[in-house]
């Protein structure tokens, strides 16, 4: 008969998960109701006189053109970065899962990215393609491609992209890794006796056994796109030429911030936490089916 454990008092459950509740509570519903009620005000510059306006915040954004560029600029970038981030990670896990010799330096190489802050990270990628005084940048241009992100949107966006898949590969390579390493090797080695090829193996065998690693990261890659590349956008283009890099995340900062627009960075925050959130559900109620647990 199966043994279960249990409290003996009834309240020392939510003792436990107290802690827990009080962080989420202080640092996330707490600041997401504010947000919700700033995102119905119109506030003056210095903050001395504010009026409840509705929805006239959230009317004014989606006829601003610029905020819906951001929004087509944050899919362009959020896709890039997610799909550049699995793929290379999963071909970094792949060849790693392989060698024998120096396989724990090649590991510590490539995690080493994932401890360097975003916005460290901009200023790296900054310096290697800055016009002026960039390795890759003069390369670049000794090839023939005039390449400036301080004038051009098209490689400003790119430079973001590379930085912020350069940051983020190692978090995916990590769990590619460990997916890959829980294969059981009997079942490769019996579909090559039966004449199986490497991308045969690959198709039927090892995808299907690592689409839960896939979904999750798929999830994590759109998180972090969404809301933790502020600090590479931050220290490489600052959102520019132009509006070209700015990203939904960004444009909080921009209005919120630089231009004290209160109210509507309120309101885009508020349509950033539900977009993200659509997406989140949209994923597990269709993709999850595909996935093999």
């Amino acid at each position: 008969m199966e043994k279960r454990s249990g409290f003996n008092s009834k309240l020392l459950p939510y003792l436990f998960l107290a802690p827990q509740l009080l962080i989420s509570g202080i640092f996330f519903f707490w600041p997401a109701l504010l947000a919700v009620w700033q995102s119905f005000l119109k506030e003056d510059a210095f903050g001395l006189k504010t009026e409840f306006v509705w929805f006239e915040n959230y009317k004014e954004i989606f006829h601003d053109s610029n905020y819906l560029n951001s929004i087509f600029i944050t899919l362009i970038f959020s896709i890039s970065v997610t799909l550049i981030c699995l793929i290379s990670a999963l071909i970094l896990a792949g060849l790693v899962n392989k060698i024998k010799a120096g396989k724990y330096i090649y590991q510590t190489l490539i995690i080493c990215p994932y401890a360097v802050a975003p916005a460290i990270a901009g200023v790296l990628w900054y310096f290697l393609f800055s016009p002026s005084i960039g390795y890759i940048a003069n390369i670049l241009n000794i090839l023939g491609f005039n390449w400036d992100p301080s004038l051009n949107g098209n490689h400003a966006l790119i430079l973001i992209i590379l930085s912020a898949s350069w940051k983020q590969i190692s978090y995916n390579f990590l769990f590619y890794l460990a997916s890959l390493q829980s294969i059981p090797k009997s079942l490769l080695e019996a579909a090559s006796i039966d004449g199986a090829t490497p991308i045969r193996r690959f198709i039927d065998i090892i995808i299907p056994l690592i689409s839960p690693t896939t979904f999750f990261l798929f999830i994590m890659n759109l998180i972090y796109t969404f809301f933790d590349t502020f600090g590479i956008i931050f220290t490489t283009t600052q959102g520019g030429p132009g509006y070209s890099t700015t990203n939904l995340v960004y444009k909080v900062y921009v209005d919120g911030i630089v231009n004290l627009n209160l109210g509507g960075s309120a309101a885009q925050s508020v349509i950033l936490m539900i977009f993200v959130s659509l997406i989140t559900i949209l994923h597990f109620r269709f993709v999850e089916k595909k996935v093999h647990y």
